[in-house]
């Protein structure tokens, strides 16, 4: 069982390196995510409160499989990979979790294909796609579209090499960053958040929901 799950690990960094050699801006780092980094991203998540995730770029899915561990039964898992051989991969490890849909697609079509599910709003989205390779207009839209995708409270969770999305994504009502040194590269990882509805009214974060329930 052992030798299978090292061989499996191993086939998947291959498939890593592969892309990233034909592919090097899209994919942006030579390696997949480390354990600490995939635990540190996850641990932003309330897996008590999310039913709705969408991912950008999961590659091999390291955060993806440790998204699908944690997450409630009822909850769903939109997996946005451009790149076939990922996105063929992706469908070979989640074929048996009905939770989880790998949609071979760009990003930016997350509301199009929210709407096609039936689905209102995520509670998250993580992204681990280089954004600083963006042209300015994609980069803006993209982020429009993310901050129109999240439900009152959600949170769009970025980790990147660099921390200038940042000065780009103001439509937001909240960031806070921190550099994770253990991981190779180091990440900045940036927790975006969205505090008022679709209807223009303000919602308190689902940290200050708790605190305000507490203490009535």
């Amino acid at each position: 069982m052992l030798g299978e799950k090292v061989t499996i690990r191993f086939s998947m960094s291959a498939l890593f390196f592969k892309r990233f050699l034909k592919r090097p801006f899209q994919i942006a780092s030579i390696v997949p995510s480390s354990k600490a980094l995939v635990e540190r991203v996850s641990d932003k998540i309330d897996f008590d409160r999310a039913r709705v995730i969408a991912e950008y770029g999961p590659g091999e899915g390291v955060h993806s499989r440790e998204i699908a561990r944690r997450m409630r039964p009822d909850c769903q898992l939109l997996l946005f990979e451009l790149d076939a051989a990922f996105s063929r991969d992706l469908k070979r490890q989640f074929q048996d979790d009905p939770r989880v849909h790998v949609i071979n697609d760009n990003a930016a079509h997350l509301p199009l294909e929210l709407r096609k599910r039936g689905i209102e709003a995520c509670d998250y989205i993580v992204s681990g796609i280089p954004f600083s390779i963006l042209k300015i207009d994609k980069k803006r839209t993209l982020l429009q579209q993310t901050y129109d995708a999240l439900t009152a409270g959600g949170r769009f969770i970025i980790y990147q090499v660099t921390n200038e999305l940042r000065q780009h994504a103001k439509i937001f009502d909240r960031a806070k960053s921190e550099y994770f040194l253990q991981n190779i590269p180091p990440m900045f990882i940036t927790v975006f958040e969205k505090t008022t509805g679709r209807n223009g009214e303000s919602h308190l974060s689902f940290q200050e929901s708790r605190a305000s329930a507490n203490n009535a």
